[in-house]
Order: structure tokens, then sequence, then C-alpha cells
């Protein structure tokens, strides 16, 4: 597969994580996960080290996902995103015109606190752009809380049933859109930023 990089220096590398692919295995220990791939590759061109994830995304999540080349690195990291220094930001579309331009959700999930922070970026005839922020880190986080308040992801199909929406998509609209955090190795301050994906821009343009 053809896994985008983003940013890469001698300690990190950050790259764009498809849509429908996992990116490290389940209790299941599927095979084939973005984390296989990228060592696999690593290998196969002759480096040295192995990438460590720093953070996780759902299966149906695309965007932005970080990789350590040390273990030390990703424990760093790792730190960084258990002490929300962090900032992570989504871009969303939701079913419905939410009742209020921007908000926060804070249903508890699992019995463990939990802050999701969203504006509305544009409303459709049927639907919401959303820009997200989740403040913590629980399991699918984005797609509880937003069927939480009756607003579920276009495309879900894991937290509520396909047939009770018109509207459909082939996949999740979620994407790991922005993520601003400083380099745990040379203290610099990175923000990186992708666009929106091919597909879900093309649904935006396709459904008014």
């Amino acid at each position: 597969m053809n896994i985008p990089i983003v940013y890469e220096d001698d300690w990190l590398l950050v790259v764009n994580k498809p849509a429908g692919l996992l990116s490290v295995p389940t209790p299941e220990n599927e095979p084939r996960t973005l984390t296989s791939i990228l060592n696999q590759d690593g290998e196969e061109k002759g480096k040295k080290h192995r990438l460590h994830p720093c953070h996780r995304l759902d299966r149906e999540t695309s965007g932005l996902m970080i990789y350590a080349k040390a273990k030390s690195v990703q424990e760093k990291m790792m730190d960084a995103f258990r002490d929300r220094l962090v900032s992570k930001k989504y871009i969303a579309f939701a079913h419905g015109k939410l009742s209020h331009s921007q908000g926060q959700i804070s249903s508890a999930i699992e019995g463990k606190s939990a802050l999701t922070k969203y504006k509305v970026i544009k409303e459709k005839s049927n639907y919401s752009v959303l820009e997200v922020a989740p403040v913590t880190g629980r399991t699918n986080q984005i797609r509880i809380h937003f069927k939480n308040i009756q607003h579920p992801l276009v495309g879900e199909d894991k937290f509520v049933f396909r047939k009770d929406f018109a509207l459909r998509f082939k996949r999740l609209c979620l994407h790991a859109r922005e993520l601003e955090f400083t380099h745990p190795v040379t203290g610099k301050h990175l923000c990186l930023r992708l666009a929106m994906p091919v597909e879900m821009k093309e649904f935006l343009e396709g459904h008014g």
C-alpha cells in the first residue's frame, strides 16, 4: 500500500492513515495493520529502526498517525497524549442539524469521563460539517458522543443501524485532520494539517 508520509525526521514519522485499515492489532491479532505494513516496508528498504505507534485511530477513521523510531521516544509521545499536551482536530460529517453552532459533549464512556468539543463549519440540507476536538482520548469517543446526542456520524454502522438513515456513505466520515504538539526530542513546535480526503470532499460536493 502507498501510505502518504506527512512528516519525518530522525525520531518521528507521521503518516496519513487510510480509512478501513487497523492502526494496530486488536485482541484477534490481525496480521495486516498500518503498523505491520510500515514496518515491513522499512525492513524491505533496509531501515534499522522499527516504528512504534504513539496513539491509535479507529479502523474506519482516516488521518494523522504518529510513529516513533525508538521506544523511548514513543513513551514520551504517549505521555504527551496522556497529559493532554497534544491538540487534536478532526473533520466530521454528522446527520442532521445541531441545535448549537458550537458546544461540548461530556457523557462518560465505559465509566470513564470523556470530553469532546465541536463547532459547526457548514450546515447542509440533512447533515452538518463539523470540526471536532476530543479533549480526552477514549476508544471510539467521537463516534459514541455524537450518537449520544442523536447526531451520529455519516457512514456510522457500529453504533447505529445504517438502515435508519437515508443518507449513507461507503466510509465513516471522520478524518484526523490536525495535530499540534511539542517535539519530544528537539522541543520544536509542530502543527501538522491534512486536507479533507478526496472521497469526503466528493461527498460534500455531491450532497447539498
